[in-house]
């Protein structure tokens, strides 16, 4: 049997030297970091081949973690995150205290309040987000299983979490973008 604590730290031992870790999420696996960290974003951004100009989005624990890292959270995402059916990820306006290499050139930011528990625990003991972004190279399908993730991505993280995904069927968050005036636009279901 897996012991999860042995895992957040370990986990958590990785990320704070600006580490790369592979992490069963909540929707997929994905490729991780610490979102304060530009360095181990860069690294993040080099091993997916990726342009900077395609921002990641993060992944907190709670909405007071969210309000840490947001302006204003408009009311609208309160009721769309309370009612939404799966996994769910809001681009806000405005974001705050994460590296500027992840912040989108209209100043916005994907943020998803995750339900998975050990990256849950995994971000309360961080204190800080983790960037999530799928665990493939930037233009292939992301993978749908462990077993499809690339040897390049196996072999460019600093630690693969010992943990099975439990969705055997993930897929990737719905993403929502809310502007400043709370007008809310899907970008994928």
């Amino acid at each position: 049997m897996i012991d999860h604590q042995i895992e957040i730290e370990k986990t958590l031992t990785v990320l704070k030297r600006g580490g790369l870790i592979l992490y069963p999420t909540d929707t997929v696996w994905g490729i991780g970091c610490d979102a304060t960290n530009p360095g181990a974003i860069d690294k993040v951004y080099k091993l997916k081949q990726r342009a900077e100009s395609k921002t990641m989005i993060c992944l907190v624990n709670d909405f007071k973690m969210l309000q840490q890292y947001v302006e204003e959270v408009p009311e609208v995402a309160y009721d769309i995150l309370k009612y939404a059916t799966k996994a769910t990820t809001i681009i806000y306006d405005r974001p705050l205290r994460v590296s500027e290499n992840i912040i989108a050139e209209d100043n916005t930011l994907g943020i998803r309040v995750v339900r998975d528990p050990f990256c849950g625990k995994l971000i309360r003991k961080l204190k800080r987000p983790i960037v999530s972004t799928s665990a493939n190279i930037s233009g292939k399908p992301a993978p749908k299983n462990f077993e499809e993730i690339s040897s390049a991505i196996l072999e460019g993280v600093d630690y693969v979490v010992n943990l099975p995904l439990q969705n055997k069927g993930a897929k990737p968050s719905s993403i929502i973008k809310i502007g400043g005036d709370s007008t809310v636009k899907i970008i994928r279901k």
